[in-house]
């Protein structure tokens, strides 16, 4: 192992974790939100500018600690401003993360795991396969990196003001790294973004489910793709551990003692497969007793894929119908397809390796 390797990560540590390396040091608390500001509320990547620590210790972290985010290896810019940047990490793989601006917010869309075990028929990044779990290091890393290279907005503070888990992988199948980059992210030292404005996408782990709800109950939004269990075996293989009756039942609980929380519902439409009125009907149906809003996603094509998208009539008929039956649903508008960086075309680059059978395993 070279001295570079060797090193603490900064971009790894939490709070706590901070506090922890200071302490080691012989130095104070504080000083873990000194470096949490230098490090991601200023982009810092420079010991020797961090000015309010003594410059004893600026040279004792620069010895034992590093400030390491994943590389660029790509930087794409769609028509419509969205931006895709793929990131190369250790072991020869590379991650996807988009950028979608808006008037009023700025999303980045991060990936929790390089490729993906769950083989949702329907997705590219499925077709990789999985490779491992990313560290909080390299999920941070990537807020950290695209606040460095977004310019500033002209009416916003910041560029970045929503973080949606909703790249490659499941992150409740890496839950304890997740997490971790979660705190930060939610840290007034460090980002200082609300609960509201972090989403953590998952297929259904319904264990993580119930534990992300005792120790960070951030928003939740629910790839479901389906009315009913035989659909979603298909669909969602996932579907087959923890069917619907049992996924809704722990989004009940997540929600559970706030009236004001709502879990969202993903739904890709593809033609002929899911969005027919009376499907919409029957889903109508299965989340009447759930806080729930639907985001209806038009399929984005992927080349091998035996799906197509549903034409606009048909989207129109069914968010319609959800509408009628008393539902909050939208249509999610499609950004960045002609840089393949919209829902369900990421794909990275993930090593041969992955496409071996992995146990569905939660851990870090």
């Amino acid at each position: 192992m070279d001295a570079a390797t060797a090193k603490t990560n900064l971009l790894g540590l939490d709070r706590p974790g901070l506090e922890g390396l200071f302490a080691s040091l012989g130095e104070k608390p504080f000083r873990a939100g000194q470096v949490l500001q230098w490090l991601h509320a200023r982009g810092c990547d420079d010991f020797a500018a961090m000015t309010n620590l003594s410059k004893a210790l600026r040279e004792r972290l620069a010895q034992g600690s590093q400030i390491a985010a994943p590389q660029v290896q790509a930087d794409h810019l769609a028509s419509d401003g969205t931006r895709k940047w793929l990131f190369q990490v250790p072991g020869g793989s590379a991650i996807e993360t988009v950028y979608i601006p808006e008037t009023r917010r700025g999303t980045l869309c991060v990936s929790s795991q390089v490729g993906c075990q769950l083989n949702c028929s329907f997705c590219q990044t499925a077709r990789q396969g999985f490779n491992r779990n990313l560290g909080v290091d390299e999920i941070v890393g990537q807020i950290w990196a695209a606040s460095r290279l977004l310019p500033p907005h002209p009416a916003r503070e910041k560029p970045i003001t929503n973080v949606v888990f909703m790249g490659m992988g499941e992150p409740l199948l890496n839950f304890d790294n997740v997490v971790a980059a979660i705190r930060v992210m939610l840290d007034d030292l460090a980002y200082g973004l609300s609960w509201r404005r972090v989403t953590v996408s998952t297929s259904g782990v319904v264990p993580m489910i119930d534990r992300l709800r005792e120790e960070c109950p951030v928003a939740l939004a629910v790839s479901l793709h389906a009315p009913d269990d035989a659909l979603r075996d298909e669909l969602v293989p996932l579907n087959r551990r923890y069917p619907i009756d049992v996924l809704l039942d722990a989004c009940r609980r997540y929600v559970a003692g706030d009236s004001r929380r709502r879990i969202t519902f993903e739904y890709t439409l593809l033609a002929g497969v899911n969005d027919h009125p009376a499907q919409a009907k029957a889903l109508a149906k299965l989340l009447a007793r759930v806080p729930a809003k639907v985001n209806l996603i038009p399929y984005n094509p992927v080349a091998g894929l035996p799906y197509s998208t549903s034409p606009p009539q048909a989207v129109a008929q069914f968010r319609d119908e959800l509408l009628r039956r008393g539902l909050v649903a939208t249509v999610r508008k499609t950004r960045g397809d002609d840089i393949a960086g919209a829902c369900g075309q990421l794909a990275g680059q993930v090593l041969p390796r992955a496409r071996r059978a992995v146990p569905l395993s939660p851990s870090a």
